[in-house]
Order: structure tokens, then C-alpha cells, then sequence
């Protein structure tokens, strides 16, 4: 997912299926130090109904910088794909922010559908977490409602990339050195295997953030890098789930192997007839004819069917998981 027209486009889908809006908001966190500036977004709950607003130029039926209703609220924060960006998932994070919860998500920079200076640079296997903690340290403190958030209860949802992220977020240890021995000889140049065999492994440490109550993670990527040793610290409640025809270096097998390696049991869901990409957001015809690897799914498959049960499925969890009454 390269072109703009594809992201901006999507903005026209922020819309709240229910009486209320969810609303949304613009944030830009400022650089720190080494790092850079992250640009994203916030839904939260909104008291008033939908509303057109331009987004990009794109008009929306989301409430544009609708007044944050509600006190004690739980955040989940959202890592996306290579190929995403802060709104790949805002169905999702729609759907949250309706029931109650404050979602946040930020493009990874160099790393995303708008920018992908750095996709084939390993270094991002250690700046993802470290900009999802710098994410969730802003939303706990500089943001002007920090206080309406209860901060014991923080949620993470990533997809591919973005599910690496929050397993070494939740205490995970990636073996930089281990893919180059679970890849072998002769590696696609284009597969994850080549992305580890030939560049310069990271040696900074990964970022945890204990903060981060329960995980839901779809299809998680860079899996090469985590084992069964390299997992046995993530013991947070967790909802995985699996495509079954992969992509993007991903399989139904190595997501398996994830849920058999976490130490604690999750609660996994395998989508039948799906692609890795099914759990981007649903496309509109735009969308599709910018980008049809994204938003073409098997006759066999309805996303836009799927994604209302994902969505009621990712909300119950958090619910359960995060103390949160129906």
C-alpha cells in the first residue's frame, strides 16, 4: 500500500454504524531526542450524532474533534502493518470508542503505507515498540484529556508487524540471530528471512511496557526472531488470531506456532477462506482500484461480514480482560 489516494480514502469510511459518533481527532506527538515526530489519531466516545467532516479534503460522517465524553476510560492503542497506517484499522477502533474506550494509533515512520523509506531496514524490529511505549507515555500525559484515561487498564491491538510489537511490548525477547538459522540457504531476497540474513541485527535493547494489560494481535509477523524461549515471558491474556492463506511472509503455520509457544493458552480464532490482509479495515471502490493486493478477498470471503464479528469479538475481550461491565 503505497499510494495516498489509498489512505485518504479510507477516511471516508469513519463512520459509526450506531446513533452516536465515534469521535476523532488529529494527534502529533513532538520528536524526542533521537526520534522523530509520530502522527496518528484518537477516536474516543462522542455524545453527539454522526456528523460530516473533512478529513484530508475527504468528507466523513465521523465527528471531527468531538468532546471526549466519560472519566476512568480504557485505552487501546493500535500498531498496524508495513503496509498500513494510523487508520488501517478504524472500523475497529471505531467500534471501541463507541462502547466506551479510548483508541490511539500512530503511523511508524519509515513503515508505513505513506512512507516506506525504512521497510527493508531491521532497525524497525526495535523502534516499533519503543513508538508504541512513546504513544502511550503521551496519551497518559501530555494529551489534554490524559486524565479522563484509567491507566490500569491499556489494551494493545497490532497486525502483522504490528502483532510482533506488542508480543515484545508484553515482554517478549526476539533472537535476531535465530532467523538466519530458521531461514537456511537461498532465501526469497524479498521474504523476511533476507531482511534478517542481510542486514546488521540490532543490538539496542526492545522496549516493554508492563502498562499493557491484554493483547489482541492478528497474523503477527517477524516470527522468525521468537521462539519458544524467546515468548516465555508473555503471559498477558491474549486473542490471536490467523488467517488461513497468510501473506506478507506470514502462515497459518507460523501463527500457529505462536499460539503453541505463548505460555499462557489464547484465545485463538483461525478465518477461514481469508488472506492477511482481511483485517484491514473493509475498501471502498476506490480503494480497491489503488489497491487491489489489500482489498481483494477470495469469492468465499466477506470482509466486510468478517469484520462485524471481529470487531464484536476484539470489544468482548477487552471487555472481559480489561474489567470493563457490558
Amino acid at each position: 500500500m503505497r499510494a495516498c489516494s489509498f489512505c485518504l480514502a479510507a477516511l471516508i469510511y469513519l463512520v459509526s454504524s450506531l446513533a452516536h459518533a465515534a469521535g476523532v481527532q488529529f494527534l502529533i506527538l513532538p520528536p524526542d531526542g533521537d526520534n522523530g515526530a509520530l502522527s496518528g489519531a484518537i477516536w474516543s466516545p462522542c455524545a453527539s450524532p454522526p456528523q460530516e467532516a473533512k478529513l484530508y479534503g475527504i468528507a466523513t460522517s465521523a465527528r471531527l474533534n468531538c468532546a471526549v465524553q466519560g472519566n476512568k476510560l480504557p485505552l487501546v492503542v493500535i500498531s498496524h502493518g508495513q503496509d498500513g497506517w494510523f487508520g488501517a484499522h478504524h472500523d475497529t477502533a471505531e467500534a471501541l470508542a463507541d462502547a466506551g474506550f479510548i483508541v490511539a494509533a500512530i503511523n511508524h515512520p519509515g513503515d508505513n503505507a505513506l512512507s516506506a523509506t525504512r521497510i527493508r531496514d531491521i532497525s524497525i524490529a526495535v523502534k516499533r515498540p519503543a513508538d508504541i511505549k512513546r504513544l502511550i507515555d503521551y496519551m497518559l500525559g501530555a494529551w489534554s484529556d490524559s486524565a479522563k484515561i484509567d491507566a490500569a487498564r491499556i489494551g494493545f491491538l497490532g497486525h502483522s508487524r504490528g502483532g510482533y510489537t506488542g508480543l515484545v511490548l508484553a515482554g517478549a525477547e526476539p533472537d535476531f540471530k535465530r532467523a538466519a538459522t530458521e531461514c537456511g540457504e537461498g532465501a526469497n531476497p524479498n521474504s523476511p528471512c533476507a531482511l534478517f540474513k542481510d542486514a546488521k541485527l540490532p543490538d539496542a535493547p526492545v522496549a516493554h511496557d508492563a502498562r499493557i494489560k491484554a493483547l489482541v494481535l492478528a497474523d503477527p509477523g517477524f516470527t522468525l526472531v521468537l521462539g519458544k524461549d524467546e515468548l516465555k515471558a508473555v503471559t498477558l491474556p491474549v486473542q490471536l488470531w490467523s488467517s488461513e492463506l497468510g501473506g506478507a511472509g506470514g502462515t497459518a503455520q507460523s501463527v500457529a506456532r505462536v499460539r503453541d509457544w505463548l505460555p499462557t493458552k489464547p484465545d485463538f480464532h483461525l478465518v477461514a477462506h481469508a488472506d492477511h490482509w482481511a483485517f484491514i479495515a473493509p475498501c471502498n471502490a476506490e480503494q480497491v482500484k489503488a489497491q487491489p493486493r489489500l482489498c481483494n478477498d477470495t469469492p468465499s470471503f466477506d470482509r466486510t461480514a468478517f469484520h462485524r464479528d471481529f470487531n464484536n469479538a476484539v470489544l468482548a475481550f477487552f471487555r472481559q480482560q480489561l474489567g470493563i461491565k457490558n
